[in-house]
């Protein structure tokens, strides 16, 4: 008891226990690890992330890629890993479980794939696990994050229709939100129509031409490409950050790609997890029914052919995003140009979202002292306001701090995607760099809303960044 007290007042000198502005997000990963290394380096950054998510269970799966065999080993072995970091981690943040723990929630489901896997007589300890978590007493909903096929998680559905009344169903169903990396098994496709009530973020389809999620990994010119290189994840991940980043693997495809299905769970202060179209580290989700069928030019040999979308769907939604002129060399003025893309909902943050993961890499070898920590941004009124059209109005973060003294920069940026007003906002002072903005409200003739979003970066290294979402409705 002694111990705990100590080092709850240790953290609290520290300034890093902050009101959490919701409840942690429950998680249950389904992956086809050992198909490829990008599962593997998902998990990884995901443990760094333990005492910030509830992790309710790490489920090997097949998918098209794995037919036939599932991995749990791998996922132990990496648990195991971070086990050995796992007391580091604690010196930074509270809250990390126990390797131990996290091995408890180690399930498979079945070696097979697709809606093979899916019928009378075709439960396995994953699917049983699902429902199990499906059934606590949690009002909370419970994410599946998808990084293979989603068979397990169809089995489980199944199930709980053909055993539970319609009333019980219906209540798991409401409680789930699924996101999975493109369609990987047929499956998929099943559960989006046999389980209307299920919430689904995906960008449909077999092939990964057209998905959102290639944010994470694609090296176009002004992504901040050199955050994704080799060299980056050797010196701030995989080299000198103890025997969970020495287990970070090598780049085969893409860096990542099932990263965003949790990021935006992360409690940053920009992600909403219950607002995919409120953007975040996770990407830009619209809820809609696609009006054309995503036909991918590149997709695993073997799947079925893709399917009209039979209900709305969280899908793909493009953000348009400032470049710098010099990575837009057919430009002929120095003005910025805007690039738009459905991948840039995710890119646009990378550095940010990298940066952050490289901190926790640090954590898991170096004392407090040593490494950096976020920044705690305060606001000097509500997150939510109300002005009249023509008004100028304040944005004041006065009061943020940095638990290691850093300086810190402010940015504020309207998100106009995201608000029903999406045009240019003015700024009587259109200063980055203060912790106070004044824009003036646009001339409205029916109640609009915009979306601001503070950036406060610190000076640390690597330099890390927490927000505020400020959402203005302005009046006639």
């Amino acid at each position: 008891m002694k111990s705990f007290l100590l080092l709850l007042l240790t953290l609290l000198s520290h300034g890093i226990i902050a009101q959490s502005a919701s409840p942690r997000a429950r998680l249950i990963v389904l992956t086809d690890i050992e198909n490829e290394p990008d599962d593997s380096q998902s998990l990884i950054r995901l443990l760094t992330y333990a005492n910030q998510i509830d992790i309710e269970g790490l489920i090997a799966t097949t998918s098209v890629h794995l037919r036939k065999r599932v991995a749990p080993e791998t996922i132990h072995r990496i648990v195991d890993a971070y086990g050995r970091v796992q007391p580091n981690l604690l010196k930074h943040e509270p809250g990390y479980p126990t390797a131990q723990a996290l091995k408890t929630l180690i399930k498979k489901g079945l070696p097979v794939y697709g809606l093979g896997g899916v019928g009378e007589g075709k439960d396995s300890e994953g699917s049983a696990w699902i429902i199990q978590q499906l059934e606590k007493p949690d009002d909370r909903p419970l994410w599946v994050s998808a990084w293979g096929g989603v068979n397990t998680l169809a089995q489980a559905l199944w199930t709980v229709q053909k055993s539970r009344t319609p009333q019980q169903a219906e209540r798991m169903y409401r409680k789930l939100r699924v996101y999975t990396i493109s369609d990987q098994d047929d499956s998929g496709p099943w559960i989006r129509k046999t389980f209307p009530g299920v919430a689904y973020v995906v960008s449909p389809g077999y092939g990964y031409d057209q998905a959102t999620w290639l944010g994470m990994s694609t090296k176009e010119p002004g992504t901040h490409p050199e955050y994704v290189s080799d060299a980056w994840l050797a010196e701030n991940i995989q080299q000198g950050h103890g025997p969970l980043g020495a287990l970070y693997p090598d780049v085969a495809f893409a860096m990542e790609g099932d990263t965003p299905s949790f990021l935006g769970l992360i409690p940053n202060g920009l992600n909403v997890a219950e607002h995919p179209d409120w953007g975040g580290w996770g990407g830009r989700y619209v809820l809609q029914q696609p009006k054309e069928l995503v036909v991918s030019a590149r997709k695993p040999a073997g799947t079925p052919p893709e399917e009209p979308e039979t209900r709305p769907i969280w899908t793909n939604s493009a953000d348009s995003v400032l470049m710098p002129v010099t990575f837009m060399a057919q430009a002929p003025s120095s003005e910025p140009k805007a690039k738009k893309s459905i991948q840039a909902t995710i890119w646009r943050w990378r550095s940010e979202f990298q940066n952050d993961f490289a901190a926790r890499m640090d954590w898991c070898t170096q004392s407090y002292e040593q490494a950096n920590h976020p920044p705690v941004p305060r606001l000097s009124h509500p997150e939510n306001l109300t002005v009249h059209s023509g008004e100028t109005f304040y944005l004041r973060a006065a009061d943020s701090t940095d638990p290691d003294g850093d300086s810190m920069s402010f940015r504020w940026m309207q998100y106009p995607e995201v608000g029903t007003y999406q045009g240019v906002i003015n700024y009587e002072n259109f200063v980055s760099n203060i912790y106070e903005a004044r824009p003036i409200a646009p001339v409205v003739t029916s109640p609009q809303t915009i979306h601001f979003i503070l950036k406060l970066t610190d000076k640390g290294t690597p330099a890390l960044t927490r927000y505020k979402r400020i959402i203005v409705t302005v009046l006639p």
